[in-house]
């Protein structure tokens, strides 16, 4: 029998090794973004073309390389951060398996000049899929240039299976806005297609997470800073106000490292709880420092995730100094009287007390119970009782009119063999579900979930008839994103606009809401124009093609919160006729369950 285990080339090792690394542009941009900053620059440029299909370039003012060093790098398993075993358990650099450049290399074609600082000459390599095509002298400035074009030409598979220009150049900005958030101290510029996306200068961390993601942020942050003998922890965590309906603007660091880890997430959330709503994301920025011997980072090719010695203290510690961050600066659930501009300006506050008011109040109950001496815990019990007892008669027949008011006659309701035959065949149930009687027994509606399906079809039969009405907003409203999700919005305008929002780009990173469509609750844009982002952030990808029925979807969520609409009989009448004249009755665009039918049979066994 021959023998049938041989080894693999090296052309063939590096392409697999990249098919680890290296799955999209936006994976390069970080491999050579680590490697400049490991190599000491203070100054670093990305200029990407055709959404790093043509060309990714990143060009550093560090430290260089020597011609051997040069060419060196471009071999697997070489790297300057390890010598010994050991070094695994302490790493603080960014790039130390050395399989990038190789990886990179297999896959696309490259050039890179480099030059040490004390050198004359510097050094120009020219690679194509592992083969080195020349190596020469040549002129250079001080640090490292490298040239990633055409990636994936000699892997049509791989090229073919890109997204979108939009979607890849959105995870080029993804990767780009965590290295600069860590490394706040060091300049950035971002170029694209010849237009300069972002100009970052050396600063603190405030500065440059108003640089990255908008001013809007700059009002809204917290600063926290816990030190510990286990754990540090530094950054940023947002006003309650600052939350989003979107996820992305959440990120750990984890000893100057972009980490995802959902378990410290939660711990962030759960500080957050009661001063958010459930479905709202929290932004913040948080720096963890750790020994290096108690964090795995080398358990994932691309290092954003790892394994703590000891995951519960972690959450304790994470956990604790966010609720303290937030209670430092008052933001906690509290009165504050000084903030509200409605009470400051009631006369009661700003005019003077006159002595005909003060003679008034000094006549009092509660002022005399309360300023005399020894009186705090004391109630009079003869005139304190007889107010209190008057309190409560009062308190008591308001209480009998209310339930008066809620009567229902139940068995009027129920008899009917038809519910549409008079009006006295639907009942409420809790304000949210109708039940109403047919021949076969009961009918339960989920009253939301109906408007939804209802709302859905209305806007779907506008869509297709291209007449979707919009209404002009009196006062036009700023909506500010961040780069990454401002790229998103900008794709998804001109189906916005189909639906009725009226929406242009106003600056980099900032829209302005003109229109909405007609039945949309006012300040509810930002909310569905957060929720249309977070969907397309997380689109499958044959999405583009159901982005419509998306965009539907999520309107009739936000229009089907009305429930005036349905307190008297004529509404509750209306809203299941119209129900049952939709395509699909049964069930919400998601797939939710509209209605359930309850049988003379299932009440028979329910009574036994």
């Amino acid at each position: 029998m021959p023998d049938v285990i041989q080894l693999l080339s090296d052309h063939i090792a590096n392409q697999i090794a990249a098919g680890e690394v290296i799955q999209r542009p936006a994976s390069a941009v970080k491999e050579l973004m680590e490697n400049a900053i490991d190599a000491g620059a203070s100054e670093i440029q990305l200029i990407i073309k055709d959404a790093g299909k043509e060309l990714v370039q990143v060009v550093d003012n560090g430290s260089g390389m020597t011609p051997t060093d040069a060419r060196m790098s471009f071999e697997r398993h070489a790297t300057s951060k390890i010598r010994d075993i050991n070094d695994l358990f302490s790493i603080r650099t960014m790039g130390f398996r050395g399989e990038a450049l190789a990886s990179i290399a297999a896959v696309a074609q490259v050039e890179m000049k480099t030059k040490k600082t004390d050198a004359d000459t510097g050094t120009r390599l020219v690679i194509e899929g592992t083969e080195v095509i020349n190596q020469e002298p040549c002129a250079t400035n001080t640090g490292t240039s490298i040239m990633v074009k055409n990636l994936f030409y000699n892997v049509p598979a791989r090229r073919h299976f890109l997204k979108s220009n939009t979607t890849e150049f959105r995870h080029i900005v993804d990767e780009f806005t965590r290295i600069a958030l860590a490394h706040p101290h060091i300049a950035f510029k971002l170029w694209h297609n010849g237009a300069e996306q972002f100009h970052l200068e050396a600063g603190n961390l405030k500065t440059r997470i108003k640089g990255l993601l908008g001013n809007s942020y700059e009002k809204n942050l917290v600063p926290v800073e816990e030190k510990t003998d286990f754990l540090n922890i530094t950054g940023f965590i947002g006003k309650p106000e600052a939350a989003t309906r979107t996820r992305g603007m959440q990120f750990f660091f984890i000893n100057d490292r972009f980490i995802r880890n959902a378990y410290l997430h939660h711990a962030v959330v759960q500080a957050y709880e009661g001063l958010i709503e459930k479905e709202a994301f929290p932004f913040y920025v948080l720096f963890l420092e750790a020994d290096p011997a108690r964090v795995d980072v080398n358990v994932h090719p691309t290092k954003q995730e790892v394994k703590f010695e000891d995951d519960r203290m972690m959450y304790a510690y994470l956990n604790a100094a966010v609720k303290h961050g937030l209670a430092k600066y008052n933001i906690a659930p509290s009165l504050d009287f000084t903030l509200n501009a409605e009470i400051q300006q009631l006369s009661s506050v700003q005019l003077p007390q006159t002595a005909t008011q003060k003679e008034q109040t000094e006549k009092g109950y509660l002022y005399n119970n309360f300023s005399g001496k020894n009186q705090a815990h004391f109630i009079d019990k003869k005139d304190g009782l007889k107010q209190w007892k008057d309190l409560y008669e009062i308190a008591n027949k308001q209480a009998a009119n209310t339930h008066q008011e809620n009567i229902v006659s139940i068995p009027s309701t129920l008899h009917s063999d038809n519910a549409s035959d008079n009006g006295q065949g639907i009942l409420s149930v809790h304000g949210s579900m109708l039940m109403t009687t047919v021949k076969s027994g009961l009918m339960l509606i989920h009253i939301r979930r109906a408007q939804e399906r209802i709302w859905y079809e209305r806007l779907l039969s506008q869509w297709n008839n291209g007449n979707t009405p919009s209404q002009q907003m009196l006062f036009p409203a700023s909506y500010e994103l961040s780069p990454q999700d401002a790229i998103l919005l900008h794709e998804a305008l001109p189906d916005l606009s189909r639906i009725g929002f009226d929406i242009s780009p106003f600056g980099q990173h900032t829209f302005v809401v003109q229109g909405v469509p007609t039945g949309l609750p006012q300040g509810e844009e930002k909310n569905v124009l957060d929720e249309v982002v977070d969907q397309l952030k997380h689109e499958s990808p044959d999405a583009i093609a159901k982005r419509s029925e998306i965009l539907l979807a999520q309107m009739a969520k936000r229009l089907s919160r009305n429930k005036e609409a349905i307190h008297h009989k004529e509404g509750q009448e209306a809203l299941i006729d119209e129900l049952f004249a939709c395509t699909q009755p049964e069930y919400t665009p998601s797939g939710k369950r509209v209605f359930t039918l309850i049988t003379h049979d299932d009440m028979d066994r329910m009574l036994g």
